[in-house]
């Protein structure tokens, strides 16, 4: 069953550029991990709303192997505070 994972990420308003940036120079480094299926940056609409990053993974094993692998934020970051991680499990409609 495929999950979504979002997490909602706080961006001073003048590094929001910088954080896109990143995340397009990145944007391929996970493509072959197992069961990954995509992913989305969301840009804020309204000045001052959160970032969103919406990742889609075969089950939630996948994810977590994913994440356990992953380095922390570095100093500095364009991200000032990552606000937690929602999940979701993808309703099949058809059955």
């Amino acid at each position: 069953m495929t999950v979504v994972k979002i997490n909602q990420l706080s961006v001073p308003a003048d590094r929001g550029a910088d954080l896109e940036a990143k995340f397009a120079a990145r944007r391929k480094s996970v493509d072959s991990e197992p069961g990954f299926e995509g992913f989305e940056l969301l840009r804020p609409a309204e000045e001052g709303q959160p970032y969103f990053v919406v990742t889609r993974w075969a089950d939630d094993a996948s994810f977590d192997a994913w994440a356990a692998k992953r380095q922390p934020r570095a100093e500095g970051t364009t991200v000032s505070k990552a606000e937690g991680l929602l999940s979701f499990e993808v309703v099949d409609l058809d059955g």
